[in-house]
Order: C-alpha cells, then structure tokens, then sequence
C-alpha cells in the first residue's frame, strides 16, 4: 500500500478477462492481416501521444504520491485515451483525403508501454519519498535536535541532479532480464495479470464489438473527466489561503469527528481511487482510519504528560506524532516482508518444480481444447512473432555493464557518502533481486519494489553509519527500487506484447523511449509541484507523507530504536507481528474468509496521514459496490472509464491551480467552517 503494490491487480476485472471464445475471437479476428514489422509498430504519432499521456499520468502520479502515497493502476486510462487519441486523429485526417497508415494493436501496445514506463518514472524515481526525504524540510519536520537528523545529510531538490539520477539508474532494470524473456513468458508462461488484462483491453479494441465499447468507455471517461475539472476548478474559489478552507475542510459529520480528520472531503481524485480499488483494499483503508484516529490516538492523548511531553508541538516526533509515523512504519515492514519472503518461497518452489509435469504455475489459458489444432496454429504465431526480432544478449549485458560504469562513476558525485564501491554491490546483486520481484509479479501481480528498496535503506545506511549514512541509504533504496520496478514492468509488457503479437523489439525499445520520457517529464513536472506548493507541510494538502517515513528508517537505521517515546518500541513490536499474523491468516485460510481479512499495509496509511481520504475511497466503494447490484454488466463496462474521467480531471485541474499559486493569485473565497457563538 502506499506504493505500487496498492492496487496491484486491480485492472484485472471481467470486461477485460472474456471468456474463452471471446478471447479466441479477440485474437483471432484480424490474425490473417499482415503483422508489422517492428519499427512500424513504433510511430511518430504514437510517441507524440504517448509524451502527452506520460506527462498528464506524471501530474496525476505526483499529486497522489505527495498526498497519499496510494497509486491506482491507470493502465485502462492510458489504453483508452491513447486508442481515443490516434483513432480521432486518423479518422479525421481520413475525412479530410489524407491517406494515414492504419492503427493497429502493435502500435496500440508501444503507446501503452510508452505511457506506463514514462509515469512509472514518477513513483520510482521518488518524488513523494526517498528523494525528497533527503531536502531541508523533512529535516526541518523531524527536528534538528533528533539524534541521527543531521544538518549535513539534507540535499535539497533541483531539477538538473534530479534529472541526472534517472538517467544514471533508471534504464539498468530494462537491461539486466532482457535475456530471460523467453523463460518467463515463454517457458514459465508466467501470468502477469496486469499484463494480460492490458492485452485483452486492446485486443478488444481493434474488433467490430470491442471499439465500439471502446467509444462508449471513452465517452463515459470524457463525461466524468469534465465533471471532475469543473468541480476541481468550481472548489478553489471557495479554498482561500491557508489550509483550514474551502470544501476539502467540510466538517461533514460534525466538529468533533473533523478534529480526528474524519471527513469527506470532495475529492474526485480520493472518489476514483476507491472505484478502481478492491473492496478490501478500500475497507482495510477505513479500517486503519478507525483504529488508528478513531480509537489509538485519542487514548494514547490522554497520557500527555506521562509518556511524553505536554508541551510538545503537534510534529514533534518525541511526542504523539512519534507514535503515528513508527507504528505505521511497523505496519508497512510487516507486511512488506511477509509478501517478500512469501514470494521468494513461492520463486525458489515453482523453480525447484519446473521440470514436474504437475507444476501449479497459472497459464494463461486461451482455448477451449487443446486438441484445437487452429489454436495450435495460433500459439505457434505468437511465439515465433514474439521471437522473431531478437534482442542480443551481448546488446543486454554491454548495456548493463555501460549503464553500471556510468553510474558508478556517478552516483557519488551526486550523493559523495554513497561510496562507488557501494554501488558496485548494489548493482552486482541487483539483477537476482530484479528476477525474484519479476518472476514474484508474473505469480502474483504484487511488485515488491518498494520493500526491495527499504531492505537497501537499512542495510547501506547501518554499513555507512553515522557520518552520511542517511543519504547513503536513501540514494541505495532508490537505486534497488528503480532496478527491481522497471525490470518487472518490463516482463510485464513483454507479456503484454506476446498476446497482442507485438515484436519484442519495439517493446523493448518502446521501454526505453518512454523510459527517456520518464526521466525529462517526471522531474519537470514534479518540479511544478515544488515551484507552487508548500510541500512536506504536516497541515497542507501536500504532505508528502512518505518522505519523513523514509528519512525516518534511514535514522532508525544509523540510530536504532532507542530515542523513541515511552512504549513506542513495544506497540511497533506489536503492530509487526499482528501485520505478520494477518498476513498468515490470509494465506491459510479459505478463500471465502480470507477475501474478508484486512491487507495491513492499506491498513497502515491512514495512520499517519489521517482519515478523510479513506472516507473519500469507501464512497467509492461504496457506488461500486452498489453499481454492481444495480448493473453488473455496466458496473464492469464503465467503472474503470468513470474512476479514470474522475482522477483525470482533478489531475488537469493541477495544472492551472499551479500556475495560479506560481503568480500568487489566490482564491477570492474563504469558506470556513466552526462551531456557532453562544
């Protein structure tokens, strides 16, 4: 939760998972037309609409990640709007008399990967944690009497280092599995779910039925998005200065409850987030939100004074905030290493059983019979399309080995206490760690890439200690978290572009150009947050929640646990072991309990950042919830068009509300709310 692994699996859903003969059908359908060859399927028109859609998902990843640090898939957005886009641009210059080449699938899928390698830059680069953990402000928010938060360990954002960092570390992920393509796909047949639910959306789309369901997704998607806008814009008039304004402080059940931020605050972002979300993931949200400030805080309060400090600020993490961030902290790690340790098992079993005729690994199943010799015929397509245009191996491992001497040799001039010795390690065990995460994703659609990274954190900033070592760790834990992410994304297309008989060759290269993408747009458009936004503010609507959670287990790291109020150290044991115990309880129990049991880590969020946006995300789940009994057909039709048209919208609105705040124009309105005089 808080991380990529949020929502892992929610594109998987049943207008993209056909059955068989409609899945047959959506491959078969156009299988006797000409496959491009793979630098057609890379197109000028497709690049310009993939930067597009990269840099609005870039905005939309940003303002998540610095509010609440859950990130929902937007694969179906980016398939919509990128099959919207070309299909109006050919349509029209064919109305015109321009002769266009057509659109096709292949090119469908090197915009999809465009897009998602370009705004995945925007988590992994660390823009709502690691990288802006190290900056004056969450220095300044911890405080700088804290043991272990020094003066010297704070580098604070700019837009030149920024960009050179992804550079130097964003494309060795891309090179170090490249080799193994064929045994995941091909010889494990891994799943990756996502990856298979984005082929079957596109696959649809380039059908007679398929577009037109297309069209009509695209108009709900385009309704809701101007909604969304409108209402965004129609909210910063009433928003005044400060942060105690506007409809985003609506006291909705009373004063008492706003004071413990249980509210709702109107947010179509929040709203999205909880249609395309799981059930589960939006329950165990509020679940965290009523343990935590429902019941938690207000009796670990009314020890003021005895545990800790009266006269201690609200930020002060020698008080009640202490307890908030490291019990949070103690819930993400429990988790976190539960499902890492799980899935390496997993890893290490289905291996181990490779050569076993009854291996359990799940196959993409896409006929009705194997006797099926049409069928037969059509696999045999895919897997010689999927290996015609060869990636050589000695382009994979130059490019590793090039991209590993680069940034070696750079990584110190940009954080010096990150010894290149250090990143050396780094990058000789990185490769093993990027196969478990990619191989663990195929399994389960579950990256691990941020728990990757915080294992890094830890380990490189207790081996550097207390001179540097929190920029050390926090430079590591991008390094592993970048590597492990676009490797798995990169199986993920891989997988993607084997069902829609893609060349692995423009996938591959389709990667690297988004990845390009990436690396300009998501610090030029981070950077428009910095430039307009108070962000780290504890009370603003950007709290980069992440960023002192991180600087934190870099210091716990160095320092240990010693400096943490009275009982703290006893209740973070405590919350470790009940996240590890739930976790267990999932996995062993019957499928028909378990889907009722709480996921820890989206447990865990709240209890940091407060409760309003987990209201916001169960009344989405809620019009989902009763969408589906009303309409199931419509509910799997149009939730994820309507859920993106919401997030899209709000994350326009960004864009000007921005520049707004750059030239200091403030709203005209200040709607506040308080309790009556007497």
């Amino acid at each position: 939760m808080g991380t990529e692994s949020s929502t892992a699996s929610v594109e998987i859903s049943e207008p993209l998972l056909h059955d068989s003969d409609d899945k047959i059908k959506a491959v078969d359908s156009d299988s006797d037309d000409r496959i491009p060859e793979w630098k057609d399927q890379i197109t000028i028109r497709g690049l310009v609409v993939s930067a597009v859609l990269g840099s609005l998902f870039c905005i939309i990843t940003h303002k998540l990640n610095l509010t609440v640090g859950i990130i929902p898939s937007l694969n179906v957005a980016a398939g919509l709007l990128g099959f919207f886009f070309v299909k109006s641009w050919t349509g029209l210059l064919g109305n015109l008399g321009f002769s266009v080449a057509p659109f096709t699938r292949q090119e469908n899928t090197v915009i999809q990967t465009c897009v998602v390698a370009c705004y995945g830059l925007a988590f992994s680069g660390g823009f709502g944690s690691y990288l802006i953990a190290m900056d004056e402000r969450t220095y300044n928010l911890i405080g700088s009497d804290y043991p272990g938060n020094r003066a010297e360990d704070v580098i604070n954002p700019s837009l030149w280092w920024m960009s050179g960092f992804m550079f130097v570390v964003s494309f060795l992920g891309i090179f170090c599995l490249v080799p193994l393509r064929k045994v995941m796909v091909l010889d494990y047949k891994l799943t990756y779910p996502s990856g298979t639910a984005t082929a079957m959306l596109i696959n649809s789309f380039h059908t007679k039925s398929g577009a037109e369901l297309a069209g009509k997704q695209v108009h709900a998607l385009g309704k809701y998005l101007s909604i969304s806008l409108i209402w965004s814009c129609f909210k910063w008039f009433f928003s005044g200065v400060g942060d105690s304004c506007g409809f985003d402080n609506f006291p909705s059940f009373g004063l008492t409850l706003f004071k413990n931020t249980f509210y709702f605050d109107f947010s179509p972002t929040y709203v999205g987030c909880g249609l395309i979300c799981p059930h589960i993931v939006n329950c165990s949200v509020l679940l965290g939100a009523i343990l935590s400030w429902g019941f938690l805080w207000p009796l670990i309060s009314q020890y003021s004074g005895v545990w800790y400090p009266a006269d201690l600020g609200s930020n002060d993490f020698k008080g009640l905030y202490g307890y908030k961030v490291f019990i949070a902290i103690a819930l993400i790690l429990g988790d976190g290493l539960y499902n890492l340790i799980k899935i390496i098992a997993v890893t290490l079993k289905e291996i181990s059983n490779k050569s076993n005729k009854q291996s359990n690994l799940p196959v993409v199943k896409e006929a009705l019979g194997d006797e099926s010799s049409e069928v037969a015929l059509e696999q045999k397509k895919r897997d010689a399309i999927f290996l015609k245009d060869r990636i050589p191996t000695w382009v994979a491992g130059a490019g590793y080995l090039g991209l590993v001497v680069i940034s070696t040799a750079t990584m110190p001039i940009i954080f010096p206490p990150l010894k290149w010795y250090l990143v050396l390690c780094s990058y000789i065990l990185a490769p093993a760690l990027a196969f478990c995460n990619s191989y663990g994703t195929g399994l389960t659609d579950w990256s691990l890439a941020s728990t990757y990274g915080k294992i890094g954190l830890f380990i490189i900033a207790s081996l550097v200690g207390s001179d540097g070592g929190v920029i050390a760790g926090l430079a590591a834990c991008g390094v592993m978290m970048s590597i492990v992410s676009t490797a798995a994304d990169l199986m993920q297309d891989f997988k993607t572009g084997y069902l829609t008989m893609s060349s692995a060759k423009s996938m591959f290269i389709s990667q690297l150009v988004g990845t390009a993408m990436g690396c300009v747009i998501a610090p030029l458009t981070f950077w428009l947050f910095w430039s307009a936004f108070d962000i780290g503010s504890p009370d603003g609507p950007y709290k980069a929640p992440y960023a002192v959670i991180f600087r934190e287990m870099a210091i716990l790291g160095i320092e240990g646990f010693s400096e943490l109020p009275k009982h703290c150290l006893a209740m973070c044991v405590g919350f470790f072991v009940a996240a590890v115990a739930i976790n267990l309880l999932r996995d062993v129990t019957p499928t028909k309990i378990s889907q009722f049991i709480p996921i820890p880590m989206a447990m865990a969020v709240p209890f940091y950042i407060g409760a309003y946006f987990a209201i916001d995300m169960f009344v989405g789940t809620v019009i989902l919830f009763v969408w589906e009994r009303v309409n199931r057909k419509d509910a799997e039709d149009y939730a994820g068009a309507v859920a993106s048209g919401l997030i899209c919208g709000d994350g326009i609105w960004t864009i000007p509300s921005a520049i707004l705040s750059i030239f200091k124009v403030n709203p005209p309105i200040c709607m506040y709310f308080g309790p009556s005089s007497r």
